[in-house]
């Protein structure tokens, strides 16, 4: 439904997040949306975690691999699906599809629990665990960028964010006071009723969307009359997504922009197990700070998403907001490499990963909501899903090289700097031309885009 005029009366709640009275509907049920998104995957992301370790922890690179080609395959799949029905109809369908999957590994799981045939069973359990989690919101932020403007998405996408930071929690908090008492196996049933609570919402949204057109994220002079309608079917080809990606400037700068936050993340996330392995001695300390580092980012998450996101990218806009988080990894990297110690590293670590969740992450959805519904689908999902993996992927493999050349975490800290540098490029870059299509006409954007 349409925002409420600039001077209907606001209250403190409102002043508070940046949501106006007439959107509270809209964000509480995206909010939601969210919530049983994450809290379907936090639910059984410990299971693929212990199910890598029982496989072999030298074969979890190759596990990402298989993840990453898994990806490769399953986006033409899905944008086919994307070309033949309507919106409600294909992101219904795939949740309903991963709900299948679940069951069938809940039967397996049950059946299956020792020998090589469960340690087979567990490995492709990881690989479809490692797609789901990216496919399932990747498809959430898709359905938000088309139903809400370029201008709300700026005040409202780190509001709605908070849904999946709560369902993160609640999530974790399942399988944490459950596992003793259930089964994995049966843990799984949990994360089938939270999709179906998703699908729930996305139908009300949608549902709402129908009855007030502009809701869909468009206005007379931002959308053609044909994006207006939320019934109708997006077209083009299975591989379409892959095409507009390689031929839009644009678009394969978001792709470098995700590629370049994946590397360094990974590069990170290799130097932590080295610097609390040397800094704490048993398995206890090493899971209590663990819990601290993700207790803090919560936190800091929460607050930022509840009181900054929306007023940041109000202030700075989106060229500034986006640049954000790589100068805070450039000189996090440059700190971490002079001082490779636990506290320099925690502080980097807090504050660069609820800068993403709270900040980044928001912000490059804005990215999408000036482009035409099916980039917003076929190709945001390639971007998302093997774009992402394929910098797990770089990120895994080269940090194995220079560490096997000698580097140690302070080298190895300081070779992220320039790639940091590069990624602040293009953050300003394409904020830049996001700035240049939200001043367009919509019926243009699909060619500003291509020409870069």
């Amino acid at each position: 439904m349409s925002p409420p005029p600039e001077h209907e009366p606001r209250t403190f709640a409102a002043w508070l997040t940046g949501a106006r009275p007439g959107e509270a509907g809209l964000v509480l049920l995206s909010a939601l949306y969210f919530f049983f998104i994450l809290s379907a995957y936090y639910v059984i992301r410990p299971i693929r975690e212990e199910m890598a370790v029982a496989g072999g922890v030298e074969n979890i690179p190759w596990l990402f691999t298989g993840t990453l080609t898994a990806m490769l395959l399953v986006h033409p799949i899905f944008a086919a699906v994307v070309s033949r029905w309507t919106r409600r109809r294909f992101v219904t369908l795939t949740y309903r599809f991963f709900m299948l999957n679940l069951l069938v590994y809940f039967v397996l799981l049950r059946v299956v629990t020792d020998g090589p045939a469960a340690v087979w069973i567990g490995r492709t359990f990881f690989v479809w665990i490692s797609v789901f989690n990216l496919f399932v919101v990747s498809v959430f932020w898709s359905f938000m960028t088309d139903i809400f403007r370029e201008r709300q998405s700026r005040r409202l996408f780190g509001l709605i964010g908070v849904g999946g930071t709560v369902g993160g929690i609640v999530g974790s908090a399942i399988t944490a006071f459950l596992v003793g008492f259930l089964s994995p196996a049966t843990l799984l049933l949990f994360s089938v009723l939270l999709l179906e609570g998703a699908v729930a919402c996305l139908k009300a949204l949608d549902s709402r969307c129908a009855a007030s057109p502009v809701a869909d994220g468009s206005s007379a002079d931002e959308a053609s009359a044909g994006e207006r309608s939320v019934d109708e079917v997006i077209g083009g080809s299975a591989l379409e997504g892959i095409r507009r990606v390689l031929a839009s400037p644009y678009l394969l700068g978001i792709g470098a922009f995700m590629l370049l936050f994946t590397i360094g993340s990974t590069f990170l996330y290799n130097i932590q197990a080295d610097i609390v392995s040397r800094t704490f001695a048993t398995g206890a300390e090493r899971t209590s700070v663990f819990a601290r580092i993700d207790l803090s980012v919560n936190i800091l998450t929460l607050f930022t998403q509840l009181f900054l996101t929306g007023r940041i990218l109000k202030w700075l806009g989106v060229r500034l907001a986006l640049g954000i988080l790589p100068v805070l990894s450039v000189l996090g990297f440059l700190a971490l490499g002079a001082a490779p110690v636990f506290a320099v590293f925690v502080v980097f670590q807090v504050l660069r990963r609820a800068g993403n969740f709270a900040l980044a992450v928001p912000t490059r959805e804005v990215l999408y909501t000036v482009l035409p519904r099916r980039d917003k689908y076929k190709a945001k999902n390639f971007n998302d899903l093997f774009v992402y993996r394929a910098g797990d992927q770089i990120g895994v493999w080269s940090f194995a090289g220079l560490r096997a050349l000698g580097l140690g975490s302070s080298a190895l800290a300081l070779t992220m700097v320039p790639l940091a540098g590069l990624w602040l490029l293009t953050a300003l870059w394409l904020g830049r031309k996001q700035a240049v299509l939200a001043r367009r006409p919509a019926a243009s954007q699909a060619e500003v885009a291509a020409a870069g």
